[in-house]
């Protein structure tokens, strides 16, 4: 099932506007959203330590997920993005030069508007920004697209997963094909949009050569990846899945050994991706 925001559903045209500035984001009301969980001292989620939302509802049903509580929007705690910043903003003295806050999932793309009043209050502090995405969403048409521009205005980073680049191999991983997560990587290529892409390497799924290959000459073929990381595929969550009682379905297959890992690291060469370091030495 889909959700969207009523936002969403007014088929309304919006006039393409150049000029416009961040200031123009000013919040009104605020936005009841659905959230997971958060995170107060995430230090895997975008640089520095942050502040993580965990955004309910996804519509990929990745194999390895190790939070499939989150699949359903309606099982979330509905909170405004003004009380959740309020929260956030308790925390900003741990968060020096280049923490923050991300906003993660979940998929937070199914609740921009959310999170584009949470990162409009943010940067009116000078806070960074990030977005933790697996792009499924994503589309070049209204008014998802409009929207998603205004959330680019107010976003510093953005953490993309590329789950898989064949497309049969990718839907039978994810429930889903990659058409619009590609595309969304190419989109914020072109509008150079800082990214750090992901890759979870699950044995036996995602690690064959050729695998490797196209995903090497992606990542290649655009000029904003400031880093490039291999997560190893673990079975951290399978207990959620039995308390959901889903069958696991990579029930036997073992997390990759650090030479897989370090092997598929010089295969994307993942040492070549380090625009990411000078947001390390800001402090």
């Amino acid at each position: 099932m889909e959700y969207m925001d009523m936002e969403d559903m007014r088929h309304t045209e919006d006039k393409p506007d150049t000029t416009k500035k961040q200031e123009d984001l000013s919040v009104k009301k605020s936005v009841t959203g659905f959230i997971h969980s958060v995170e107060t001292f995430g230090s895997v989620d975008g640089p520095g330590i942050r502040f993580v939302v965990f955004m309910q509802g996804c519509k990929l049903r990745c194999q390895f997920c190790h939070n499939p509580d989150t699949w359903n929007r309606r099982g979330g705690e509905p909170v405004t993005a003004e009380a959740i910043w309020d929260q956030a903003f308790k925390y900003r003295g741990y968060w020096g030069k280049k923490g923050g806050i991300t906003a993660s999932g979940g998929e937070p793309l199914l609740q921009m508007d959310f999170i584009i009043e949470l990162f409009v209050r943010a940067k009116e502090e000078g806070i960074h920004t990030c977005l933790d995405t697996a792009g499924q969403p994503f589309s070049r048409y209204h008014p998802f697209f409009s929207k998603f521009n205004r959330l680019m205005q107010v976003t510093d980073l953005v953490l993309l997963d590329i789950k898989h680049m064949d497309r049969e191999g990718h839907k039978a991983l994810t429930g889903s094909y990659p058409d619009p997560i590609l595309d969304m990587a190419r989109y914020l290529s072109d509008i150079r949009k800082p990214v750090w892409l992901r890759h979870v390497l699950v044995p036996g799924k995602n690690d064959a050569e050729r695998y490797l290959k196209q995903l090497d000459e992606f990542a290649k073929s655009l000029n904003n990846v400031e880093r490039f990381q291999v997560l190893p595929y673990h079975t951290l969550g399978v207990y959620k899945w039995e308390q959901l009682r889903i069958p696991y379905p990579l029930a036997g297959i073992e997390a990759p050994s650090k030479e897989q890992i370090a092997y598929v690291k010089k295969r994307l060469h993942t040492e070549d991706y380090t625009g990411y370091q000078k947001e390390t030495q800001r402090d």
